[in-house]
Order: structure tokens, then C-alpha cells, then sequence
């Protein structure tokens, strides 16, 4: 973290473009509050209880958060890139404008149960054993990702894009799919239950 001290509000913290390095929230926990366009990088808050922080408009970079918990949290517009998010709980989040976007990074056993992600992106995202039970995907972009054992059950992926992903297995009966985008030879994925021979 840089020199400046943080603005306190009713004990509140609230902080503005800082940048924080290398951080470890076991030696140095985040203080309760707002943090706008702020930089994390190669922070360490794996199971860290991150609750009751606003993070608006943040950077995380090369950060650890898995098993982090995340109770009403504020995330909008929130990006991570290259980051580790195993197992993180994003329904327990606030929803109001909860907004991210994902690149390069590992979410596996992570959960969005019914968690609205049409504002949100994964590119180039290991998503594994990912739970989007009841997820408002409607337009997300879900690009270039390994979706193995992902669930998907009564989860709107209207116009949601998929292409040049692989692996998922979305039964179309069960999933709203109406002007959602998938790629060669990946589609097969929804004729899964079906058991056809495609050659």
C-alpha cells in the first residue's frame, strides 16, 4: 500500500486509487469500507473473511482469493485477471450492481447460485465443477473457457455467448438457450442427454 493514510468516515474507511502490493490479509486485513479504482496485486486474501467491503470499479491482478469469504460484499464493476478464486461463494455477495469480469482465471467448485451475471464476462477462465444453478447469464460472455462438470439448472442463458468454450454439458430443456452462441465442435455439449452418435 502506498504512504497515504486512509480517509475515515464514522469509522469507516474510504479509499480512492490507492494501489496495494503484496499483500497478505492475515498480517494486514482491509479496513471496513469503500475502495474505488483501486489496484490489488499479488494480494494473498485466500480464505480471508472480505465482508462488508465495497469494491467500486477495482483492479485485482495475480491475487489469491480462494475460499474468501464474501458476505455482503459490494463488487461493481470489478475486474480480476490471472487471479486464483477457488471455491469463492459469489452468491453471498450484494447483488445490487454486481458487475465483474474474469480473465485468466482459476474459479473451480466456485458458486454463482442464482447470482446475476449479465454484466459480467470469463475469457480464457477455468470454470470446473462451477455452479450457475439459477444464474441470470442472459448476454454474459463466456469465451475460451474449460467448463467441465460445470451445472447449469434453470439458468437463463439467453443471448449469453459461449463460443470457443468447451466441455459444458447444458441440457436445453432445463436452460432457457434462446439466441445463445456456441462454437463447432463444442455444441454437442447440449445434445449431451440425447446419447446420439455425431461423426
Amino acid at each position: 500500500m502506498d504512504e497515504h493514510s486512509p480517509t475515515k468516515t464514522n469509522t469507516m474507511t474510504y479509499q480512492y486509487e490507492e494501489t496495494y502490493q503484496n499483500l497478505k490479509w492475515a498480517d494486514s486485513p482491509l479496513e471496513a469500507g469503500d475502495y474505488e479504482a483501486c489496484s490489488f496485486r499479488n494480494c494473498d486474501f485466500s480464505e480471508a473473511e472480505i465482508n462488508e467491503l465495497n469494491f467500486i470499479e477495482c483492479e485485482f491482478s495475480d491475487c489469491n482469493l480462494s475460499n474468501a469469504e464474501l458476505d455482503d460484499t459490494t463488487f461493481q464493476e470489478v475486474s480480476f485477471k490471472d487471479c486464483k478464486l477457488l471455491g469463492v461463494q459469489f452468491e453471498h455477495a450484494k447483488s445490487f450492481g454486481f458487475a465483474v469480469r474474469f480473465e485468466q482465471c482459476q474459479l473451480n467448485h466456485a458458486s454463482f447460485f442464482k447470482v446475476k451475471l449479465s454484466q459480467s464476462s470469463f475469457l480464457h477462465c477455468q470454470l470446473q465443477e462451477v455452479d450457475f444453478t439459477e444464474a441470470d447469464m442472459r448476454q454474459t460472455v463466456v469465451s475460451y473457457c474449460d467448463l467441465a462438470d460445470a451445472i447449469f439448472e434453470n439458468t437463463q442463458l439467453g443471448r449469453a455467448d459461449f463460443r470457443h468454450s468447451r466441455n459444458y454439458i447444458i441440457d436445453p430443456d432445463l436452460n432457457p438457450i434462446k439466441g445463445a452462441k456456441f462454437s463447432m465442435p463444442e455444441v454437442v455439449g447440449l445434445l449431451k442427454k440425447y446419447k446420439l452418435v455425431i461423426e
